[in-house]
């Protein structure tokens, strides 16, 4: 090492782990909200010398809610601070994954990376028939008409159902709106599937410019801020259970990976 290399500036890059289903805080049950990872942003942007923050994504999705909030203080961060956010997706990006990988001024990915389904999605259970095949009756009182719409033990109701259709294409189109104004021009649009919840691999991916490359992150960085790039890892905490707690808690560890599980099978993964 040279006498000047060794008070040269190191090269920082600080990268924010994304991993599972976004879900709000629900105490024990784990899922990727702001609540949980506000602090791990705001350290990630807080390294001295930082030439980069890094997004190492692998999500189907999940809250709409948590997404843009995660995003958008990514984003306030990166331009309050200057800083460019760099995503790197692994095995999946989709829906509220792809949120936050919108969030990135680059996307990087495998050939073999699902990459899209933007979309809003809604489902659930009708117990109707089942409760009446057994005899139970239900019984409900409420305070104003639209207070238990989507009952799943009531007959499905037309008016109800366009009440969560008018919401879902709400949401779809606030979605549609951020991927548009983070990737620009970048997005071909001759593509009539682009916004309609389907999903490809990387390489269509690439094609349709929903990311910007293949990549892997250590090579990238590497060829990026050069050999001795520092990378910083940051992630959220993992919540430790007392004894009481245990068996409570390792059940809730299990719902939820359970739900993780189901939420990957859809892309095949």
């Amino acid at each position: 090492m040279s006498f000047l290399s060794f008070f040269r500036k190191s090269q920082n890059v600080s990268s924010i782990s994304l991993s599972g289903i976004i879900a709000p805080n629900m105490g024990r049950r784990k899922g990727l909200n702001l609540y949980e990872l506000d602090k791990v942003i705001e350290q990630a942007f807080s390294v001295k010398n930082l030439k980069a923050v890094v997004l190492q994504i692998n999500s189907p999705g999940g809250s709409p809610v948590q997404s843009e909030m995660i995003s958008k203080r990514i984003r306030d961060l990166s331009e309050n601070k200057n800083i460019p956010v760099l995503a790197f997706v692994e095995d999946v990006a989709a829906s509220g994954g792809y949120w936050l990988a919108c969030a990135a001024d680059e996307i990087f990915a495998s050939k073999a990376s699902i990459i899209g389904s933007i979309g809003v999605v809604s489902s659930g259970f009708g117990f109707d028939k089942a409760i009446k095949k057994i005899g139970v009756d239900r019984r409900l009182y409420t305070s104003g008409e639209n207070k238990a719409i989507l009952d799943p033990f009531l007959p499905e109701n037309k008016d109800d159902i366009k009440r969560l259709k008018d919401i879902q294409k709400e949401l779809h189109n606030q979605f549609i709106s951020f991927v548009k104004s983070r990737r620009g021009s970048k997005i071909n649009h001759k593509n009539k599937d682009l916004f309609t919840g389907a999903f490809w691999s990387g390489e269509k991916s690439l094609e349709l410019g929903l990311i910007d490359d293949y990549g892997e992150m250590k090579s990238v960085l590497k060829q990026r801020f050069g050999e001795n790039v520092k990378i910083k890892e940051f992630a959220p905490k993992k919540k430790l259970f007392g004894f009481s707690n245990l068996f409570s808690g390792a059940i809730d560890i299990f719902i939820n990976k359970i739900e993780e599980r189901i939420s990957f099978k859809k892309f095949g993964l």
